[in-house]
């Protein structure tokens, strides 16, 4: 059933039929049904849920709706929801929570869970630590198969995957893993010991969040363990939190390719004020920047009113250039993100751009050239001055869109910063320079 006619049996309120299509629908199309709904009427729907169910749709909602919605449930309903929670995504809720409502939470949770919330609440906020759960099947090298199966058994259904075990000593220390798909086949009194993979890729505490990224791209694993600096077990990263992290590393590229400074707010919950502030200050930047442009053309004034033709095509040319280095920077920026390109490719980079930029400069200038002569009043030495120019702005621009991203990450900057607008203004600045150089030679003024 579509969601105009759930919404129709609401205004109708028709609830236990209701009730019934709900029970049968996935938990992300309920939680989106209801994200869209006031709040009386979502916590309504929402306590017509089957309780499984309502949790798993309350992990769906979004920060605002569980917000809302915590403010609004009585501490019964909230204590149930905090214990049927994954532990990561109850950290989750509270790293996005006003102190009020981490302080309700924290009151329904016992001793023991306050401190292990503590504890990863102090881990950087986009670090491994903070994406963590602490769900996972942990066995002992000493087990026989069949202890190990009767414990996942026991203790699978509360634990956030349970295809990849861990086998820890009793300081718990990593030792290896296991796969369940291994253990389903052994023989049963076979020790965990014998089966057990040794050789284990895992992530710290305080690796940055977007390194934990590349590492489940790299292997295509479904979970890592995450040990700290004792190589103590602590948690484990499942691909579905990472997929988030990669969704919202993805979104702060683009903004910060956009010449915005990233903002995890929603778009259209995000007020005006802080809108304006993420966006400004880059333009202004970019607008003081810019100012370069303006003093190089003062500075030729004398041959642009020699040639005023000239003047037409400085568009063209500041365009052209603007283009060619976003497009090298674009695609060093995303290799860089996916570790495509690593530093040590540096050379190679910059080789290939510089053979691409003169290939495609040659080509934009022949159609150019002719462009100019058949059907402008330009004449031959105007049409080669532009010509000319299009190639050395173009080899530039690719060389700085090249460089830029790499040198920023050596620096240990986000090569996102080095994007369209910032590369566009520097080569605007270095083609007017070259456009007039070459001008005044070919002529002679």
């Amino acid at each position: 059933m579509d969601e105009l006619n759930i919404l129709e049996l609401i205004e109708e309120k028709k609830y236990l039929q209701l009730k019934r299509i709900l029970e049968e629908m996935n938990e992300v199309d309920i939680a989106e049904i209801l994200d869209d709904l006031d709040l009386h009427t979502a916590l309504l729907i929402f306590r017509m849920l089957p309780k499984d169910l309502a949790v798993e749709v309350f992990a769906h909602f979004s920060i605002e709706q569980q917000r809302d919605l915590v403010n609004a449930m009585t501490d019964k309903e909230l204590n149930f929801i905090l214990d049927e929670l994954f532990f990561d995504d109850m950290i989750d809720l509270l790293e996005e929570m006003p102190a009020n409502i981490v302080n309700k939470i924290l009151m329904q949770s016992s001793s023991e869970e306050r401190k292990l919330i503590n504890q990863f609440l102090k881990y950087p906020p986009d670090s491994a630590g903070s994406i963590m759960t602490i769900e996972y099947v942990e066995l002992r090298k000493t087990m026989t198969v069949k202890e190990a199966m009767a414990h996942i058994k026991e203790t699978g259904l509360s634990k956030e995957t349970v295809y990849t075990c861990y086998v820890t000593d009793k300081n718990r220390k990593l030792e290896g893993i296991v796969s369940l798909r291994l253990l389903v086949v052994s023989d049963e009194n076979a020790l965990i010991e014998d089966l057990m993979e040794d050789e284990v890729i895992f992530v710290e505490t305080h690796d940055d969040q977007e390194t934990v990224a590349s590492v489940f791209v790299k292997y295509g694993f479904l979970a890592i363990p995450v040990v700290d600096k004792e190589h103590r077990l602590t948690g484990i990263i499942t691909v579905d939190d990472i997929m988030d992290v990669m969704e919202q590393e993805a979104t702060e590229d683009f903004q910060r390719m956009a010449a915005m400074a990233p903002s995890e707010e929603p778009y259209l919950t995000s007020g005006v004020f802080e809108l304006s502030k993420k966006r400004v200050v880059w333009l202004l930047a970019l607008m003081v920047t810019a100012t370069i442009s303006g003093r190089i053309i003062a500075s030729y004034e004398k041959l642009l009113s020699s040639a005023v033709i000239l003047a037409a095509f400085m568009p063209m040319l500041m365009n052209t250039g603007g283009s060619s280095g976003s497009q090298a920077s674009t695609l060093v920026i995303r290799g860089l993100a996916t570790g495509e390109i690593e530093m040590s490719d540096a050379l190679r980079v910059v080789w290939k751009e510089f053979r691409v930029s003169i290939l495609v400069g040659l080509v934009l200038a022949i159609v150019n050239f002719g462009r100019l002569m058949l059907f402008t009043e330009a004449d031959f030495r105007i049409s080669l001055t532009v010509s000319l120019t299009l190639v050395v702005t173009v080899i530039i621009a690719k060389m700085v869109g090249s460089i830029a991203p790499i040198a920023a990450k050596k620096l240990k900057m986000d090569p996102a910063i080095m994007a369209a607008p910032l590369i566009t203004t520097v080569v605007d600045a270095v083609a007017l320079m070259v456009y007039f150089g070459i001008a005044s030679i070919l002529l002679r003024l």
